[in-house]
């Protein structure tokens, strides 16, 4: 009876410990919506540039992350590099990496690796997205 007394703290402590670390990340910023066109991309030639995997930031592409471009009107928004982003039907937090050609108004285009058919099939969307301006420290 102690033996399982013991392991049910163990995971009730274990989930509380699970959750205050997610909610850290969360609550260590103010989040915005606003309300977006979404395309999706892939880090090829004939779509980005000569070095399809490097962003405009600088940053290094590899399928499987979680990135995001955006227009150049959503800096001024807040939606600078590095900036988290819960996009409405896909889960998990995607980050700004890339910025988008200066033609391209309140648009974010999502980073789909190599999978053309997965951008595709995404199309384009008017999809409602949250970010995440941190917060200022005490």
């Amino acid at each position: 009876m102690k033996k399982l007394c013991f392991i049910l703290l163990i995971a009730l402590f274990s989930c509380e410990d699970h959750k205050t670390k997610t909610s850290t990340f969360e609550d260590g910023f103010s989040w915005n919506s606003a309300l977006v066109t979404a395309t999706a991309y892939n880090s090829l030639k004939y779509q980005t540039s000569s070095n399809p995997n490097i962003t405009a930031f600088g940053d290094s592409l590899k399928p499987g992350l979680k990135y995001i471009a955006v227009s150049r009107d959503l800096l001024n928004r807040g939606l600078k590099h590095n900036t988290p982003v819960k996009i409405e039907g896909l889960t998990g937090v995607y980050f700004v990496k890339d910025k988008m050609h200066s033609r391209w108004r309140n648009r974010i285009d999502i980073y789909m690796g190599i999978n053309v058919d997965s951008a595709l099939q995404w199309g384009k969307k008017r999809v409602c997205i949250d970010y995440g301006i941190p917060k200022m420290q005490d």
